[in-house]
């Protein structure tokens, strides 16, 4: 399931998932108060979260982008995840590819998810060489448009979730030249 793609940052390694991710992903995604902004908000158990990263690792082998493992160095933990996807959800952004990340509540309010990001916009405009970075976020939700702004995104438009009927914001970021 891994293969050696890793970023590290100070405090993370940004790695390929392997089979042992699954239950500490699972415990990300049984939270509710993780999951009240994704989706319907509905809690992910089990056998949802294996069948995500099963996708999430196919979308490396379809697009040659994914959705990271993200664990703390120090304590070797896994935190969620960050990465890059096309969104399938979204067609009005094609061609896009759109970051994202979820990570545990013990992991919030320490800018975790912001090195994360930050890896993963490197990782967009130097290793894979694109041009424009998409990030999209539930309207009211602020802790994501504040990441969002600290990585330079700019607010794009706001649009309506076709699957979920909600309204989100959609945030631009291009390479530099």
């Amino acid at each position: 399931m891994a293969s050696p793609l890793t970023l590290l940052t100070p405090r993370l390694t940004l790695r390929r998932w392997r089979t042992d991710d699954i239950e500490p992903m699972a415990a990300v995604n049984a939270d509710p108060e993780v999951m009240r902004w994704t989706g319907d908000g509905s809690v992910h158990d089990r056998e949802r979260t294996a069948a995500a990263v099963a996708a999430w690792e196919q979308g490396w082998e379809e697009h040659g982008v994914g959705l990271f493992a993200v664990e703390v160095r120090r304590s070797r933990r896994l935190a969620g995840f960050a990465g890059l996807s096309v969104p399938a959800e979204l067609p009005e952004l094609r061609p896009a590819v759109e970051i994202g990340w979820r990570l545990g509540r013990p992991f919030w309010d320490d800018g975790l998810a912001t090195e994360a990001a930050r890896a993963v916009l490197d990782f967009a405009f130097r290793d894979r060489g694109l041009a424009r970075v998409v990030g999209v976020h539930r309207t009211g939700h602020e802790a994501p448009a504040a990441v969002m702004r600290k990585l330079g995104m700019r607010h794009d438009r706001e649009t309506t979730h076709p699957q979920y009927g909600v309204p989100v914001c959609v945030h631009v970021i291009e390479a530099r030249p």
